[in-house]
């Protein structure tokens, strides 16, 4: 069965897209079919990491939101970020657009949301995928409920700081309320000198949700600077041994 699975966070910069395209590669290495769709449509930026270029002409999200196309044809193929270790496994971005014309246009006039559920299902089907990954906007809006109503799992990223825990709370209990099969939490950007068995038992105690994993705060990843998807790169890597971890709990 495809599964559905929307990362998730209440604040920016905690590490969302990152972590995203880092699970879509390890799904992929194991030969899986992946989706993801940069549903983040006010600030995109996924697309930088499996190195798009948002000047050559290709449809978007956008482009499907407004009756252009469908939303297989805004699907790009970025598998040979895997390089010779792709194997059977593929990945297929659907890109939100970063035209400033197309931004404003989403902030002034809204889309249709029920068309991103037909798009989610639309895309599984026609793709065969395995899973298909959601990269949602930061916050609570519409796009990002229904994200979460339609989902398997919700993966749900922050950061030891109280201002993520207050907001974690926060989409804990909406996802709740949405009865969301599955919940997990990553918690990223943590001090290596942290506790980590210690960080993850108080995070468990206070929102009674499993964490999939903890993610160190990693000089390397901050030099690639978004360049390349950190876990094709450094395999062998603590911080993707992590991700390889928490993939294997999505899968359940």
């Amino acid at each position: 069965m495809p599964r559905i699975v929307s990362v998730h966070s209440f604040r920016g910069g905690t590490g969302k897209s990152n972590t995203t395209a880092n699970l879509a590669a390890t799904f992929a290495l194991q030969g899986r079919r992946v989706g993801i769709v940069d549903a983040d449509i006010q600030s995109p930026g996924i697309h930088v990491l499996f190195g798009l270029d948002t000047d050559r002409p290709h449809h978007s999200l956008n482009d499907y939101l407004w009756g252009k196309c469908s939303i297989e044809e805004a699907a790009q193929d970025v598998t040979a970020v895997l390089g010779d270790a792709a194997a059977d496994g593929r990945i297929f971005l659907i890109p939100s657009s970063l035209q400033a014309g197309e931004i404003a246009r989403v902030l002034r006039e809204g889309y249709d949301v029920g068309l991103l559920n037909d798009g989610f299902q639309a895309l599984l089907t026609r793709l065969s995928l395995d899973y298909l990954l959601i990269d949602t906007h930061p916050g609570m809006n519409e796009d990002t409920l229904l994200s979460m109503t339609i989902s398997d799992v919700l993966l749900i990223v922050l950061r030891p700081d109280r201002q993520d825990y207050q907001g974690t709370a926060v989409t804990v209990d909406v996802a709740r309320r949405l009865k969301v099969p599955k919940l997990l939490l990553v918690v990223n950007k943590v001090l290596p000198d942290f506790d980590f068995d210690a960080l993850a038992a108080e995070v468990e105690r206070t929102y009674q949700v499993p964490v999939a994993g903890i993610l160190p705060l990693s000089e390397d990843l901050v030099r690639l600077a978004s360049s390349d998807v950190f876990g094709v790169r450094y395999p062998d890597h603590p911080w993707t041994r992590t991700i390889r971890d928490i993939g294997d709990q999505i899968a359940g």
